[in-house]
């Protein structure tokens, strides 16, 4: 056991605090520190990253124009995501925020193996879950043959507070390697609601002044400072990439709280999902109406776009049609036909 308890004896290390990373990390469930948690032994070949750095500069970087791809058809056709992109995945409890962001690891799986220079590896950020999930999502992951472009961090719900604010960090230094080495990244924050609530007890604890909601006043740089370290570099600069997926959890589907429209705020678009559409049977429960890529469409592939086409528009006008279509039952035949179109795409 490595808790410190009251009346031990500790000394500083002298150093700041930093990570494995690099290949050797594939595979491996390591905790906040990198220190593996799966019962298969110390990592092998390994550099040493620090946790927190400066985010690429301006000219480092280069605009969004590769696309990643989730598999998942409603995702890549309306709210496409490219590489370098950060993309919020956003509902109440149980609406399926979770298993978008597997599926967009299982669905790496075909990519990866048609291309070297493409593959995109994954890190997967559990904060404040419990044990059982962590344990069951490495189990889906390796039966998949997933865990071998993929590294687990987990900050489980009985570790301490300070790791659980930790875990992103050390998980963006990871996925960090890939993006400098001229590869490719994927980071899923799961999720940063739960990184804010152990951030607000820390700082209570220290006794820092609470603002909204009691959290801290600097708890939006918290995250903008770990979702701005997302990038797609220059060529200059190696051309990799690292994509964000941040995920937060809604209070009854309220999108306007503090830590909701922080994040809104920070990430390049937002998928929203709600239960409603959820009980219904729609999965993934994609709200097309408050979802939107800012900067995806750019990354997206040509015959998606066509295919794409006006359904994003027909859609809306079918949800506006609907709404009302409940009032009264002889429609005409334009209406009807949009009805039925409508029904289909959702």
């Amino acid at each position: 056991d490595t808790a410190i308890k009251e009346g031990d004896l500790v000394k500083r290390t002298g150093s700041i605090v930093d990570v494995p990373a690099g290949k050797a990390m594939l595979g491996r469930v390591v905790d906040a520190l990198g220190v593996p948690i799966d019962g298969r032994g110390a990592l092998s070949d390994h550099e040493r990253r620090r946790v927190e750095v400066k985010a690429p500069g301006i000219i480092e970087r280069k605009s969004v124009h590769e696309p990643m791809q989730t598999g998942l058809k409603a995702v890549d056709s309306l709210v496409p995501i490219g590489r370098g992109q950060r993309e919020l995945i956003i509902g109440d409890r149980q609406t399926g925020k979770t298993a978008i962001a597997i599926d967009t690891i299982l669905n790496q799986k075909q990519m990866n193996s048609s291309s070297e220079s493409e593959t995109l590896y994954c890190v997967y950020v559990a904060i404040g879950q419990k044990r059982s999930t962590v344990a069951q999502l490495v189990q889906i992951l390796s039966e998949a043959n997933a865990l071998e472009y993929s590294i687990l961090v987990a900050a489980t719900a009985s570790d301490p507070a300070p790791l659980q604010f930790l875990a992103p960090y050390s998980g963006c230094a990871m996925g960090e390697y890939f993006r400098d080495n001229g590869m490719h990244a994927l980071i899923i924050y799961d999720d940063l609601s739960k990184q804010a609530v152990a951030y607000r007890q820390m700082s209570l604890l220290l006794r820092r002044p609470p603002g909204r909601e009691a959290f801290p006043g600097d708890v939006f740089y918290l995250h903008s400072r770990l979702l701005e370290r997302a990038a797609k570099r220059s060529d200059q600069t190696g051309a990799g990439s690292s994509t964000a997926l941040p995920v937060i959890e809604t209070q009854a589907g309220d999108v306007s709280a503090y830590i909701p429209t922080n994040v809104i705020s920070i990430t390049d678009g937002q998928i929203c999902l709600e239960t409603e559409l959820f009980y219904r049977g729609i999965r993934p429960a994609i709200n097309v109406g408050l979802s939107v890529s800012r900067v995806g469409s750019a990354a997206q592939l040509k015959a998606m776009k066509q295919v794409r086409g006006s359904s994003k528009l027909e859609l809306a006008q079918y949800r506006e049609v609907a709404a009302f279509a409940q009032f009264g039952s002889d429609l005409d035949a334009v209406t009807q036909a949009l009805l039925n179109r409508g029904a289909r795409l959702t």
